[in-house]
């Protein structure tokens, strides 16, 4: 039974016998405790009366209140949170317009043509290179530009070349043509590269390759090496020459003579 209260006077006038709900003048109405008297009436219990007018519920009723609002407050915030998670994902929008910061940026560092471009989500990178271009199973991704003449070259033997070094943003990090002369290395020594070393493994004399090198084949990281972090690497690389090498021992002098 729903109650408007007037006055505890009036109330009482109507209702002599009922044990009413009563008001301290200046604070709004309140539940007074048992066996507690204000202005000459006695209180019930909270839970059979409802004060409309002054807009104070029972406290069931606030508390049912209370969960309806907290349940739409969680209903409201939750989807917002799982929609945020499934934002990881690069969308085709998003892709394109990385594309177009990476090839500004290319073309400041003054990048040769056709060069890959390197798009990061989070630990993974995609590879965004021409259609000519071959990946392998190592991860290695190169493209031959001229295929040279003659055999490949062996472990023990020498090979001679050129090579330019980009970073991703296609910024030159090396080069041995500004550097004057070529680099000699000896195949199957590990001293190169290991995805560097397999790049010019099958490549012949007068050929010109360029090798994408992904970080599990790159050079190691830490404050030791030149290299901070692990990123793709990418070289142009012209192989000029392939020679044989034996040791030669003289006394007690050994080195290796490569013809």
């Amino acid at each position: 039974m729903l109650l408007l209260l007037s006055s505890p006077s009036s109330l009482m006038q109507s209702f002599p016998s009922l044990k009413l709900l009563c008001a301290v003048q200046g604070q709004g109405p309140i539940f007074a405790s048992k066996e507690q008297s204000t202005n000459g009436c006695t209180n019930q219990k909270p839970k059979d009366y409802i004060l409309q007018d002054s807009s104070i519920l029972h406290p069931e009723k606030a508390l049912r209140r209370k969960l309806v609002i907290s349940v739409l407050v969680s209903a409201g915030v939750l989807p917002t949170l799982s929609s945020y998670a499934k934002t990881k994902n690069i969308n085709p929008y998003n892709e394109k317009r990385v594309l177009q910061q990476n090839r500004q940026i290319q073309k400041q560092n003054n990048a040769p043509d056709d060069f890959p471009n390197f798009i990061r989500e989070g630990f993974e990178v995609k590879v965004i290179a021409p259609d000519n271009y071959v990946t392998r199973d190592s991860g290695l991704i190169y493209l031959d530009f001229e295929v040279g003449k003659g055999d490949c070259p062996k472990d023990g033997q020498q090979v001679t070349f050129h090579y330019v070094g980009y970073n991703e943003s296609g910024r030159r990090i090396d080069s041995t043509y500004l550097q004057g002369s070529p680099a000699k290395i000896r195949m199957g020594n590990k001293a190169l590269v290991p995805g560097f070393e397999e790049g010019i493994r099958d490549m012949r004399p007068g050929g010109k390759r360029r090798i994408i090198i992904p970080p599990d084949l790159g050079p190691p990281v830490g404050p030791s090496t030149f290299f901070s972090s692990k990123q793709f690497e990418v070289f142009d690389v012209e192989l000029l020459s392939i020679k044989d090498c034996e040791r030669r021992t003289i006394g007690f002098y050994s080195d290796v003579v490569c013809n």
